[in-house]
């Protein structure tokens, strides 16, 4: 673990992996629940950094950091969101290609996992989503779409993600949802937020067989 400054009031924090990243994100909001954390005015977990924003003495706190045992990861106790999905995406047979198993396959593998939110990004209300096992990583379309429906599960490395909207996208397409991502009407706008457990649902009528 290396915290880094950023400007005069922050610090990135950086980590040697995703689960790291997520159990010092873990550590943190249990310790700001606890009240035993100093004002930090934002945490916000990536891929292997956790940035802390509006810290009064970042050097003092990164010296603290510094001597934190921060448990392992673990699943956390809420019940997870579930997100029904009907495996008909675009790309579904090229990710069964990928992963050398049939189409119906794809849609057992994927919903038999427990996802993660390990960090948010690209456009509100889009999570990145772990929890696929190692193999079954893909990589990003070779020529990115101009468009993605609103809807689009998708996978890329090893995330999964639900585009919010319709946007430009590489993710594989493996299904679609009608679960809304992101409704600036609601409170919390956004579905997911990190730490927040996923699991996905088959619509068994719109599996392909």
């Amino acid at each position: 673990m290396r915290a880094l400054p950023v400007g005069d009031r922050a610090l990135l924090v950086e980590l040697n992996d995703g689960d790291e990243a997520g159990a010092l994100h873990a550590e943190l909001l249990r310790r700001r629940a606890a009240g035993t954390l100093p004002a930090i005015r934002e945490i916000v977990p990536a891929a292997r950094t956790v940035l802390l924003d509006g810290l009064d003495e970042p050097g003092s706190f990164a010296r603290e950091l510094a001597e934190w045992e921060i448990p392992a990861l673990h699943a956390r106790v809420q019940d997870a969101i579930e997100i029904p999905v009907r495996y008909d995406g675009p790309d579904l047979a090229d990710v069964a290609a990928l992963w050398q198993v049939a189409e119906e396959d794809v849609a057992d593998i994927h919903s038999a996992a427990e996802f993660r939110v390990a960090f948010c990004g690209f456009a509100p209300g889009f999570g990145y989503l772990t929890g696929l096992p190692q193999p079954y990583a893909v990589p990003r379309r070779a020529t990115p779409r101009t468009s993605v429906p609103a809807g689009a599960v998708a996978l890329a490395g090893p995330y999964t993600g639900v585009y919010p909207r319709s946007s430009p996208g590489g993710w594989q397409l493996i299904g679609t949802t009608d679960t809304v991502l992101w409704d600036p009407a609601r409170e919390p706008a956004a579905l997911l937020s990190p730490g927040t457990r996923v699991r996905f649902v088959p619509e068994r009528t719109g599996i392909r067989r």
